[in-house]
């Protein structure tokens, strides 16, 4: 049974709303409609929104039956959520709960199809456009937009040398990679690309998608006003993430923490937290959206990183940060993780957070906004940083053996060759270490205190 009295300790949102009865139907149905094309919800009827006063239902089990012959009359395919009467003090509530249908898109009757489709974002019901419609069904059919074939193109469109360079730390890329990974698919006989395989490495990547760019600037306050540096990253994106770190890195303060007699640069904020946020962008954009690049703004008091699309359809902010994972882009996914710039599917966020609370930062905020979803680095501390035992005895150790292995490093903290990997790639990460060997695979590769630190 639902808890009513949890339910009204929470603000509406992506997955609550209240009405106080029903005299306006048709808004009623907008979002059943919403929560069963997205990650589903409540609805509480009897119920204020705004002041969350409980008003009550005279005749719930009359207005049960009033509700229930509504939906039936008014929305497409046919929905059935599980309504509740709950008695409340004196009264009762109706509690409709809704769940993320197999069916959707579903759509008011009245308005028709595509334009009775809505979606939820926020606490709001929205028209979904021509894009949000397309995810929705390929949702259903269990596609992604990048695994579509473009073919109107060829297979020489995409840049085999740039992919391989991409790919050299990690292996030699063959012809044949490009089918495993997706990058190209087979269309009535012929080989062309996969939307994700031109996005990831087409030679006029741009001329077929012309948002898959980074637009970068650095403002002189808490506005877009004044611009005092701005760069159009147009890297292909597993080499825009880097580049987009060290515009950030170049519009932001570091210091010096001394330690005895020596010192290293602390950035303002975490390089880690930075880069999952960029790779997330990239990996999760909508790029069937037209007229919006990702955007990444570096203002006095926060870092914002924003990329077109919405969470996908039966995604939440919680679910994200509690480490729940659905890919949008699957080819380009596939990619990053095969490259490392993905490190386990769903920790990304985990990730941010814990770099954000180590650098005594506020957790990064998390939101959905219009068509698009947007990171927030605020720059005020909320707590000293905090200091992490194990790595600062790799630091220690590596300071006496310069060039030392992974199985050295395991041995002398004792932890897991695997653990211990773990932290060396995040010590690389936060600029504390270097690796050096033949590939990033040589097992006999040694670790190294970065200049200064």
């Amino acid at each position: 049974m639902l808890n009513v009295t949890e339910l009204l300790r929470q603000h509406e949102g992506k997955t609550l709303e209240f009405k106080r009865d029903l005299s306006s139907p048709d808004k009623v149905m907008r979002t059943l409609v919403a929560f069963a094309n997205g990650a589903g919800g409540v609805l509480l009827i009897g119920v204020e929104d705004g002041s969350r006063r409980v008003v009550g239902v005279p005749d719930p089990t009359r207005v049960e039956e009033q509700l229930a012959n509504i939906i039936s009359d008014r929305l497409e395919p046919r929905l059935v959520p599980e309504i509740h009467i709950i008695p409340w003090r004196r009264t009762h509530v109706l509690a409709v709960e809704v769940f993320p249908s197999p069916s959707r898109p579903h759509y008011l009757k009245a308005a028709g199809y595509p334009a009775g489709v809505y979606v939820r974002v926020g606490s709001t019901n929205r028209q979904a456009d021509a894009a949000a419609v397309a995810e929705l069904q390929r949702a259903v059919r269990g596609r992604s937009f990048d695994e579509e074939p473009l073919p109107e193109l060829d297979s020489e469109a995409l840049d085999f040398r740039v992919a391989s360079e991409c790919f050299a730390p990690v292996r030699r890329l063959t012809r044949a990679h490009l089918r495993t990974l997706h990058l190209l698919a087979t269309h009535q006989r012929h080989e062309v690309p996969t939307v994700g395989g031109v996005i990831l490495f087409g030679r006029d990547r741009l001329k077929h998608f012309p948002d898959a760019w980074l637009r970068a600037g650095c403002f002189a306050g808490t506005d877009r006003s004044v611009i005092l540096d701005s760069a159009n990253i147009t890297a292909f994106p597993a080499r825009a993430v880097e580049e987009g770190l060290r515009f950030v890195q170049r519009n932001t303060r570091r210091a010096l923490e001394i330690k005895g007699v020596h010192h290293r640069e602390v950035w303002e904020f975490p390089v880690v937290a930075l880069r999952e946020a960029i790779i997330n962008a990239l990996v999760h954009a909508d790029y069937a959206q037209r007229g919006a690049p990702l955007r990444l703004a570096v203002f006095t008091d926060r870092i914002e990183i924003e990329n077109p699309g919405n969470l996908p359809p039966g995604l939440t902010v919680a679910d994200i940060r509690r480490g729940v994972s659905k890919l949008r882009n699957r080819v380009i996914g596939r990619v990053f993780h095969e490259l490392g710039l993905i490190e386990q599917w769903g920790s990304g966020i985990q990730r941010m957070t814990a770099a954000c609370r180590q650098a005594g930062l506020p957790e990064p905020e998390l939101e959905e906004i219009g068509s698009g979803f947007r990171v927030t680095f605020r720059r005020e501390r909320v707590a000293p940083p905090e200091r992490d035992q194990l790595d600062e005895a790799i630091v220690e150790f590596l300071r006496r053996q310069p060039g030392a292995t992974t199985s050295r490093i395991a041995a002398q903290i004792k932890r897991t060759p695997r653990a211990v990997q773990t932290r060396l790639k995040r010590l690389i990460e936060l600029g504390r270490l270097v690796a050096v060997g033949s590939s990033a695979k040589d097992p006999r590769k040694g670790y190294h205190l970065k200049q200064g630190v």
